[in-house]
Formats: structure tokens, C-alpha cells, sequence
């Protein structure tokens, strides 16, 4: 591998001429900063292993919780009332791949209105592309306008899975790519950004999907400089990517075969030799096998991080990839406006801890209880939203948190630490991540096992093996539904299809990665194996709680209007991270349609311009605000030097996300008719609570998808329109 000599847009240690070169990851690395003290550590943004702290002078009571008052009810109004108020260097040979990287040749001082058109520092500057079968790679250099039109992370890895993948091309094809992407914000004073992004085309889906994680990984990306690694063909061999300063590597690795995410991790950075300071993330057995909701765990020294949703993990395996594994480098981004940046976000700390206090104490566990007291956590099989207070009181966060929890855990340069590691005794299980509130409800209340120790070791194991717990669950759940009614036969594993049986849950979950038995059917996903039952009888279609191939979330589209028309227009399908449930759970169209088309379209907007900043969304909801407004702006404009106005920013968001509905299109998996709901959530009310007699009827979505559909400036079955496209300065894809 030849070394890539690349310019930095940024600064170095050695730029600095730092005595100690500590690099951008040691908690003593704020020292250079100017008049920044050590409690301010997690606001400099610059450790990525250390431990952090709010800063003394910021009014937080995080301790004087009142003990009437459910820490959800907190959270949950606190996050409404914030939100008011450079040249490539080409390696490639004859016949490599993707397009000839940019020439030589320097850009415009501006473009013509008086915008300066060079990257700001802020930025690495490159685009890594990588030839899994030959080896080679080359790097593109980032352009200041395509960088003001996606800002990076999730705006990055739809423009470059839209140039790079061929809308004919399968997810398992050679020529579907796998993105890592960061943004501008990652290593930087603006809160937690320690998140990246993996962009592909899905296996569920058919259509582009990016997954966010967090952890240290994304954060040593940025270090490198590359604000993008592009991932393209196929290993010969089994193998995981060595990133570094100088590009990458393809390091054959046979050994890694059949390993669980945590022991494949744990394995290569023994291999690397530096410990934690070489930051993996893998695939398990579930990605090899191409379990279609195959995922991919990152394990840092202080949290797991996982790309949960959507298959990367069986597109990963696809490419014979086990696994990829940065060195960090010495790249540090420099800001237009440092102090102005830091005391943004010194400024919303006191808000971001007070509206994050049931995430501080519980994580998202903490919301089964309060979601079940609403009337809206799907229970069997989403037949009912109901669960039975003393099963939710099992499962719940505050039972975990007085029964299993063993330590609160973080990623890097958070404040927040809602992660947090569970035990088990009885089940030989220590140090497992504590199951998320849409896992307890995909793999308890919609399988009806309220066991505790049972579904904690079935989402352990599920993280092991390397599975999405939400497709899981929810296809567990499906497939217990349609044996119930007679129509799944599953010879010798009958009896683990049946509802409430515990063991047969965590026996599903090794069967489903290693694709054995009834395993090799649900690993296909809820809506392929409804497609392949035949029945005469009855459509098991009817039973599938799913979007466009994908699973849906924890959060109901028949108790949530929001969620009615934001489900079915998600470019990811299922997913709850594109239009947001948060603000309806405080009273925001939840129960009316009157604006509701617009409110999930701009939702939409909000989330893509957060994955493209890559800020974690409790922080962002917590502390900046759950819709786009003028902090976001103003911290874009310190980071970067632009002047961007508000309503500029919110374009970014819809530009980002009109370039995956655009992908969605070309590749026949968006229109009209897929823009649709799970048949029970349009023809069956919820039967009983708190919301009973709540639905979406098919006359009601067709409604809003015509009020959407004009709002965004797409055709009557729901394309972008080209005036749209050049509105958004998109016009040439």
C-alpha cells in the first residue's frame, strides 16, 4: 500500500508544535486550548475516551427529581418548550472503480454572489474510496458547494450512494457501496457528535438507508480527515478494512469467521496492537449469513455503539468484510468562530442535562411505563397497545434499573450517559447493554415475554450475533401471530412460536443468525415471509407491522397522526428517525390531521439535517431544540465561517432527504402505492385503552399524502418534480 501524502485542511499536533503530540483522543488534550478549563472538557469536545462532566458554573439539579412526577413527563414537555423559545490523488488503474477523481486546479474565490467557495477547515477535505477486491484506493477531494448543499454524515452518504450504485443494482450486488460518514460537527465543541453514519442500499428495503451509531469510532474517522470512506466491490477473502492517516487496507482475516461482534472487535484491535486506541466496528454471524437486518456493533472502550436498522451488517458481510478498524490520526478541525462555538454550547447545557434527566437515569427504558400508561406500546403483534401494568412494571426501566443495572454508560464527549450496562447472573450475562425502549418493545411486549432475564439475554445475544432487535422482534412477533392462526408451519420449531414462550425466544434468536430451521425463514424479515406463505385461506400480509420492507418502531401510527403519515412517506420504511415522535407525545398532532402533512415533512427535515451534523437526537431534542431553528444555524456558522440563514439550513434537510426519496424512485421502491400503513393499522381501531378507536382508514392517508405530496413539490404519485429538484439545487442528479 502506497502511503497517500494529503494537505490538511485543518491542524495537527505537530502543526502546534505540542512537546507531547497527544493526539485528538487523550484527556489531556484540551491543555492546548485556549482558557478552557478541565470541567469544560466535554464542551471542547477533544477526548474521546475520558470521562466528562458538566461545567461548574452551569445551573443543572439533576439530583432533585420529585418522586411524583414520572422522569418521562419531564423529559418529554422539557423537549417541546426547547424547541421554541483540495486536490485528489488518484491511484487507480485502468477499469477501477467509481468516477476519475478531481484534478489539480484550485476552485474560485467565490461563486459569483459573494460566497467564499474554499472548504472551511472545519472539514478533513476527502472522500476515501476503496476497491475491496484489489485493494487499492484513492481519495476525492470534498467541494466547498457540495459541502454547503449536504454538510456531511447522512447528506454525504445519500449524494454518494446516488452516484455510485446503479438503481438496477441488488443490496447484495457488488456494486452496492458501504458508506462511514461523519460531519462537520464531529470533534468539535457542538454536543455530542461523536455519531456517524453507514449509508447503502438495504436488504429490507430495497432503497437507500443510512443508520446512525455512536461510540469512539466515528470521532477517530474525523481524525483521519476523511469525511467519508466509501466501501466498493467485494473481498476475495474474508477480511476487515484498516483505515489510517495514509488510506486503507484490506487485511485478510479468516480467523474472524463465525465470531460475534464483541470477540470480532476484540480480536482485530489484538491484531492492530494498540488496544482501544484502535476503533472497530464488525458484523457477526448474522452479516455473513445475510441475515437480511443484519447489523453492525462498535465496542468502545466506554460503550457499545450500534448501526442498528436496515441490514448493513448483511451488506458488510456481503463484501466478505468482517469488520473495519481505524488508527487514529492527527487531524483536528479548526473553527471559523472557537469561542463563539463553545459558548453556544456551554449555554445550552443547563437545558440539555434538565430535558435528558429520564435518559440520565433510566436511558430510553424509561419509557415503556409511561408509554403504555398513554395507551400506545404494541402488544401481540400490535393487536392491542395495551400491556398489563404489572408485565410493562417487569420490563420497564425502573425495574432494570433497580434489578439489573450495574453502570451508566457514554459515548465519546457526552455529558448525557444514557447508556448503561446490565447483568445477569442467573444467565452467566455481565456487562450486557441494557435493552433500548423500542427492543423492549419488539422482543417483550409484541412477542409477550415480560421474563426480564429472558429478554435481556435474547437482546444481548441479539447484539452478539449481530441483529437488528426491532426486525427481529417484530418478525418473532409476526411469525407467532401467523403460527396462531394456522398459517406458519414450523415443523420441529412449533413450540418456540408460540406467544409468551421465553426460552423459545432466546432459542430464536441463534437459529435466525445462523440461519437453522425455522432461523432461515424469519431471517428473511416479517414482510418476505408473509410473501412466501401460501394460504387460501386468509392474507398474511394482513399481520405484517411494517413499511416498505422495514419494521415498524416502537411508536404507534394509530395512536399518533405524526406517525400515520410519517411512516409511510420514510425513506428508510419503518423507521421512527425520520419523521419524530417526540413532540407528539406532548399533545403535537397526534390526534389530528389538520397540518399534520406538514408537520412529518418538516420533522423529516429536522432529522436528516441532524444525521448530517451527526449530533446524537436526545442531545439535539434535549438541548438544541426538536425542529430546526437558530441555534442550529448559528453553531453551523461558527464552525464553518458561513452565513446561512435559518430558512437555509431547514433546506438542507429537505435537499438531503428529496436525494433519497429520489434514489427510492429511481429504484421502483417509491410512490403512491408504496407510501402505504400495515393493513391492521388502517382497518383495525386499537380495541381498548386510553386510545381505543384509533386508526388510520385508507381515505384518511390518502388525504394527507395528497396535502404532503404538494407541500414538498412532488408529482401526484409522490416523485420529486424537476422544478423541485432545481429549487433544491439538486437539478443535475
Amino acid at each position: 500500500m502506497v502511503a497517500v501524502v494529503r494537505p490538511r485542511t485543518g491542524t495537527t499536533s505537530a502543526d502546534r508544535n505540542s512537546s507531547k503530540a497527544p493526539g485528538p483522543f487523550h484527556t489531556d488534550c484540551c491543555n492546548d486550548l485556549p482558557a478552557i478549563t478541565p470541567a469544560e472538557s466535554v464542551i471542547a469536545g477533544k477526548g474521546l475516551q475520558q470521562s466528562v462532566s458538566v461545567p461548574p458554573d452551569t445551573e443543572v439539579t439533576i439530583s432533585q427529581r420529585s418522586s411524583k412526577v414520572h422522569p418521562v413527563a419531564t423529559y418529554l414537555f422539557v423537549l417541546v418548550a426547547a424547541t421554541f423559545g483540495s486536490d485528489a490523488h488518484d491511484r487507480r488503474t485502468a477499469g477501477d472503480f467509481g468516477p476519475p477523481a478531481k484534478q489539480p486546479g484550485g476552485k474560485p474565490p467565490d461563486d459569483g454572489v459573494g460566497h467564499d467557495m474554499s472548504l472551511p477547515p472545519v472539514y478533513g477535505g476527502e472522500v476515501l474510496h476503496v476497491d475491496l477486491e484489489t485493494g487499492d484506493s484513492h481519495t476525492e477531494a470534498i467541494d466547498e458547494a457540495d459541502a454547503r448543499r449536504f454538510l456531511g454524515g447522512n447528506g454525504f452518504a445519500a449524494k454518494l450512494v446516488h452516484e455510485h450504485v446503479p438503481a438496477e443494482s441488488g443490496p447484495f450486488d457488488a456494486e452496492n457501496v458501504v458508506v462511514f460518514a461523519v460531519g462537520p460537527m464531529n470533534l468539535t465543541p457542538f454536543q455530542s457528535t461523536s455519531r456517524g453514519v453507514v449509508g447503502f442500499v438495504s436488504p429490507m428495503t430495497d432503497g437507500f438507508f443510512d443508520s446512525t451509531f455512536g461510540g469512539s469510532f466515528p470521532r477517530a474517522q474525523k481524525s483521519l480527515g476523511f469525511e467519508a470512506v466509501v466501501l466498493h466491490g467485494r473481498a476475495p477473502d474474508l477480511s476487515y478494512v484498516r483505515l489510517s492517516e495514509d488510506g486503507a487496507e484490506v487485511v485478510p482475516a479468516p480467523d474472524l469467521e463465525g465470531r460475534g461482534t464483541y470477540d470480532a472487535c476484540e480480536t482485530v484491535r489484538e491484531a492492530e496492537g494498540q488496544g482501544f486506541d484502535t476503533h472497530v466496528i464488525a458484523a457477526g454471524p448474522a452479516g455473513e449469513n445475510r441475515v437480511r437486518y443484519a447489523c453492525l456493533l462498535h465496542q468502545s472502550h466506554d460503550r457499545e455503539g450500534v448501526a442498528g436498522r436496515g441490514g448493513s451488517g448483511a451488506v458488510l458481510g456481503s463484501k466478505n468484510v468482517k469488520a473495519v478498524a481505524i488508527r487514529e490520526g492527527d487531524f483536528e478541525p479548526e473553527l471559523a468562530d472557537e469561542s463563539g462555538l463553545r459558548n453556544l454550547a456551554v449555554g445550552r447545557m443547563g437545558e440539555l442535562m434538565e430535558g435528558t434527566e429520564m435518559l440520565q437515569e433510566y436511558g430510553t427504558s424509561g419509557l415503556v411505563n409511561p408509554i403504555n400508561e398513554m395507551g400506545k406500546l404494541g402488544r401481540r403483534n400490535n393487536a392491542s397497545e395495551l400491556v398489563a401494568e404489572a408485565d410493562a412494571e417487569a420490563i420497564g426501566g425502573e425495574r432494570l434499573k433497580a434489578d439489573y443495572v450495574t453502570e451508566d454508560t457514554t459515548c465519546a464527549n457526552c455529558a448525557v450517559k444514557c447508556g448503561k450496562h446490565v447483568s445477569v447472573e442467573a444467565r452467566g450475562i455481565t456487562q450486557a447493554k441494557i435493552p433500548e425502549f423500542e427492543s423492549l418493545f419488539a422482543t417483550a411486549s409484541m412477542t409477550e415475554v415480560y421474563d426480564a432475564d429472558r429478554v435481556v439475554e435474547a437482546n444481548d445475544l441479539c447484539d452478539r450475533l449481530g441483529m437488528d432487535t426491532i426486525s427481529w422482534g417484530v418478525t418473532v412477533a409476526f411469525a407467532r401471530e401467523a403460527h396462531e392462526r394456522g398459517l406458519l408451519d414450523a415443523d420441529d420449531d412449533a413450540g418456540l412460536l408460540e406467544f409468551g414462550d421465553a426460552e423459545g425466544l432466546v432459542e430464536l434468536a441463534e437459529l435466525v443468525a445462523h440461519r437453522e430451521g425455522i432461523g432461515d425463514r424469519l431471517a428473511e424479515g416479517s414482510a418476505r415471509l408473509a410473501a412466501a406463505i401460501e394460504s387460501d385461506e386468509d392474507d398474511p400480509s394482513k399481520y405484517v407491522h411494517g413499511v416498505k420492507g422495514l419494521e415498524l418502531a416502537a411508536h404507534s401510527p394509530r395512536g399518533l397522526k405524526g406517525m400515520s403519515i410519517g411512516y409511510a412517506t420514510s425513506t428508510r420504511g419503518g423507521s421512527h428517525h425520520d419523521t419524530r415522535p417526540t413532540r407528539q407525545y406532548a399533545g403535537e398532532h397526534d390526534e389530528t390531521t389538520e397540518g399534520t402533512p406538514e408537520f412529518a415533512a418538516r420533522s423529516q427535515h429536522f432529522t436528516a439535517l441532524g444525521d448530517s451534523l451527526t449530533q446524537c437526537r436526545f442531545v439535539s431534542e434535549g438541548g438544541w431544540g426538536a425542529e430546526i431553528n437558530d441555534r442550529y444555524r448559528d453553531a453551523i456558522n461558527a464552525a464553518t465561517g458561513w452565513d446561512l440563514t435559518t430558512e437555509e439550513v431547514e433546506t438542507v434537510g429537505e435537499r438531503v432527504y428529496n436525494v433519497e426519496r429520489l434514489i427510492n424512485v429511481e429504484r421502483g421502491v417509491a410512490s403512491r402505492e408504496t407510501d402505504t400503513l400495515p393493513y391492521r393499522v388502517m382497518h383495525e381501531p386499537i380495541p381498548e385503552g386510553p386510545n381505543a378507536g384509533m386508526y388510520c382508514p385508507p381515505a384518511e392517508l390518502e388525504s394527507m399524502l395528497t396535502e404532503y405530496y404538494e407541500f414538498r413539490g412532488w408529482d401526484e404519485d409522490g416523485a420529486p418534480t424537476p422544478e423541485t429538484l432545481e429549487r433544491l439545487d439538486i437539478g443535475e442528479l
